[in-house]
C-alpha cells in the first residue's frame, strides 16, 4: 500500500479561526491523533500526515472548508498544541513565519525526552532545513515557503509540512515529505506531487533530467566562479555619448558571449559564489545547502549549466497528481479510490475511537461523510 505525498494548491484566505473553534479543533485534533497512534502506530500517523488526501480530510473534519489555505496552518497548528511528546511521543515542531525559525532549537530540546543521540538530532535539523531549502530553492515555482512543521517520532522518523504563497496569484501550495521515502534529498524526494494548477515554466533541480545540470554547477564552482563573470547580463548604462559615424553606417556585430537572460548578480553575490569555491564542496547537496546559496544562485548556476555545457535542467512543473480535481466521470482523469479510501476509512476508524463526546464525534463523523458521498466523490478533500 503506498501512500502519496507531496503538493497540494490552495487559495488563499483572510482572517483566523475564532478561539471557540480553534479550541474544539485543538481537542478533537489530539483525539483522532491519539486514537491512529494506539490503533497504528507512531510511523502510521507520519504516513498519514504526509499523505495529502488523508491531511486534507483530517483538516474537513476539524472544521475547515476543504479549498482554503488556512487548513495547513491552523491545523498543523492544533497538532502543535494538542500532542506533547513525553506523552503521545511525537514532536511537532515549527510553524508559521517566526515560529518556522524555531524548529531547529525545538528539533534539539526533544532530546530531553526521546532516545536521540546529538548527532542524530543534528541530522535531523538537517532534514528540516534542507527540505526548506529545496522546496524554497531548487523547486523555483513561485511559492515562496512561510509555513514549515517538522514531525518527529522518538524512533527519530519524520515528515514535513511546509506551505509556499504565491503573492501574483493569492494561491498557496503545500509540501509533503516523509523520511522513509527520502533516499536522496536531490533525486525527486516527494513520493507524488497532489496539485491542481500546473505552472507554465519552475525550475525542478530535483529531478532525474537534472543530474547532469547539478554536476555541471558544482563543477563551475570548483573552477572557480570568476570565469563565470562573463554569462551575466550587465546593467545597461543610460549615458549621453556623441554619435560617430559608425551609428549611420549598416554593419553587423555579434557579441563576444552570450549573456545570461534575467539573471543579474552582484560583486556581493559573487563573494557567495567565491567563499563556496574556497570551501570545495563535495556534492551539489553540499553546494546548495552552504549560507547565501539561494534561488537567484542556484538559477544562474542552472542557467549556465544549459547554456555554455548544454546540460539542461527541468524546466517541468513537478506536478504529478491533482487531487482537488479527479471526479467519478473520469475527467481530468479517475479518482485513485484505493487510496481515496484507505484515507477515509483510517480517519473514519479513528473518529470511531477517539475519546470524544458524543456530539462532538457525532459532527466530525458528519463533516467526513459530506466527503465520501457519491455525489462528491470529486476528492474535494
Amino acid at each position: 500500500m503506498s501512500h502519496r505525498s507531496g503538493i497540494s494548491n490552495l487559495p488563499l484566505h483572510g482572517g483566523r479561526a475564532p478561539r471557540w473553534l480553534f479550541q474544539r479543533m485543538v481537542k478533537l485534533a489530539g483525539a483522532v491523533t491519539e486514537a491512529v497512534i494506539f490503533e497504528y502506530g507512531p510511523s502510521e500517523f507520519l504516513n498519514r500526515i504526509s499523505d495529502p488526501y488523508w491531511f486534507q480530510a483530517f483538516s474537513c473534519v476539524l472544521g475547515f472548508d476543504w479549498h482554503s489555505s488556512g487548513t495547513t496552518t491552523t491545523t498543523c497548528g492544533a497538532l502543535k498544541t494538542a500532542l506533547n511528546p513525553e506523552e503521545q511521543g511525537i514532536l511537532v515542531a515549527g510553524g508559521k513565519g517566526r515560529a518556522s525559525r524555531k524548529t531547529p532549537q525545538e528539533i534539539q530540546d526533544v532530546g530531553e525526552f526521546f532516545p536521540l543521540s546529538e548527532k542524530k538530532l543534528d541530522e535531523l535539523v538537517y532534514s528540516s532545513k534542507i527540505s526548506a531549502k529545496i522546496d524554497n530553492s531548487c523547486i523555483q515555482d513561485g511559492y515562496q515557503l512561510y509555513h514549515h512543521v517538522f514531525f518527529l517520532t522518538e524512533k527519530g522518523k519524520w515528515a514535513v509540512v511546509q506551505q509556499g504563497m504565491n503573492e501574483s496569484t493569492r494561491y498557496a501550495r503545500r509540501y509533503h515529505w516523509l523520511s522513509d521515502s527520502v533516499e536522496n534529498y536531490l533525486n525527486e524526494p516527494h513520493n507524488g506531487i497532489c496539485c491542481d494548477i500546473s505552472e507554465n515554466k519552475s525550475l525542478d533541480m530535483t529531478s532525474l533530467l537534472s543530474y547532469d545540470a547539478q554536476q555541471t554547477s558544482l563543477d563551475l564552482i570548483l573552477d572557480n566562479p570568476k570565469h563565470i563573470r562573463k554569462y551575466f547580463q550587465r546593467k545597461p548604462q543610460i549615458e549621453a555619448k556623441q554619435a560617430s559615424l559608425d551609428t549611420f553606417c549598416p554593419k553587423l556585430t555579434l557579441p563576444s558571449h552570450h549573456p545570461v537572460l534575467d539573471t543579474d548578480l552582484s560583486p556581493r553575490e559573487f563573494e557567495v559564489l567565491n567563499k563556496a569555491w574556497e570551501l570545495q564542496p563535495d556534492s551539489y547537496e553540499e553546494l546548495i545547502s552552504l549560507k547565501g546559496m539561494g534561488p537567484k544562485k542556484i538559477r544562474a548556476l542552472a542557467l549556465i549549466s544549459d547554456l555554455v555545457y548544454g546540460d539542461r535542467p527541468s524546466w517541468n512543473d513537478p506536478v504529478k497528481y491533482s487531487f482537488t480535481h479527479g471526479g467519478k466521470d473520469g475527467f481530468p482523469y479517475p479518482v485513485d479510490r484505493e487510496v481515496y479510501d484507505h484515507s477515509i476509512q483510517t480517519l473514519q476508524d479513528s473518529l470511531e475511537q477517539a475519546r470524544l463526546e458524543k456530539k462532538d464525534r457525532y459532527q466530525a463523523i458528519k463533516r467526513l461523510e459530506k466527503l465520501i458521498q457519491p455525489d462528491k466523490i470529486s476528492v474535494n478533500c
